[in-house]
């Protein structure tokens, strides 16, 4: 187990440093550091630990590993039913004007459902972030019009900063645009995919859900982050 944890943890190490500098950095790379270090720790002391901390230890790793795995299934069980009048699509950060990995995969999941429903619209949401040359709405309208989705078919909301303002700001515009009322469908990784559909709700959302699969060096960073926004979110109502 000793060597097990020691080689375990200087791998997540070596992936959660190298992910940190290639991508944008955010609270879950710091997070996965924390995490590795620790492991680590962990198995270079693991004879001098009493057995009531392995007991605890133990605990809060299959509580980690359990909520992951809800998670996880929880974004991929998608409920499009590819007869929705909008796919909305959440914003994510960018790279001078260029989408990111996590935001590229987004939007390849709404331009496939867009090829399939002919007759829907997209919004694209995103205000400008730090770093940023543009905004994250401007960037994903460009990448879908590249992908080949007519320009037309394309609504941006430029003025969030954060997920429920995606969400209440793609409402107003929505509201405007569907006088009538809408049916929707939300795209975003499908880690985020239940604190999103959570605070669409709270805006006054009511949407089916399509997951957009997450790189797999990317998993735990990105899993720790929306486990701390998800405990943020239940115990403050922040989004």
């Amino acid at each position: 187990m000793r060597i097990f944890l020691l080689v375990a943890g200087v791998l997540s190490l070596i992936v959660s440093v190298f992910m940190a500098l290639v991508s944008n950095a955010h609270l879950g790379f710091f997070l996965h550091v924390i995490l590795s270090v620790f492991v680590i720790l962990y198995a270079v002391f693991y004879r001098k630990i009493p057995r009531k901390i392995h007991i605890i230890a133990g605990t809060l790793c299959l509580i980690l590993i359990c909520f992951s795995l809800f998670l996880g299934i929880y974004g991929n069980i998608n409920t499009a039913d590819y007869t929705e009048d909008v796919v909305i699509v959440l914003g994510a950060g960018i790279r001078g004007e260029e989408v990111g990995a996590h935001l590229a995969r987004r939007l390849d999941t709404a331009a496939d459902y867009l090829s399939r429903n002919p007759d829907a619209v997209v919004i694209v949401c995103g205000g400008l972030g730090a770093g940023e040359l543009i905004t994250e709405a401007e960037a994903m309208a460009r990448y879908l019009i590249r992908y080949g989705i007519s320009p037309e078919r394309i609504i941006k909301e430029d003025r969030s900063t954060s997920t429920y303002e995606n969400l209440t700001f793609a409402r107003e515009i929505l509201n405007e645009y569907f006088p009538n009322g809408f049916r929707a469908v939300l795209v975003t990784n499908d880690f985020h995919i239940y604190r999103a559909v959570s605070l669409a709700r709270r805006a006054g959302l009511y949407v089916n859900r399509l997951g957009a699969s997450t790189p797999l060096s990317a998993l735990p960073a990105n899993y720790l982050r929306e486990m701390t926004a998800i405990l943020n979110m239940w115990l403050f109502g922040h989004s």
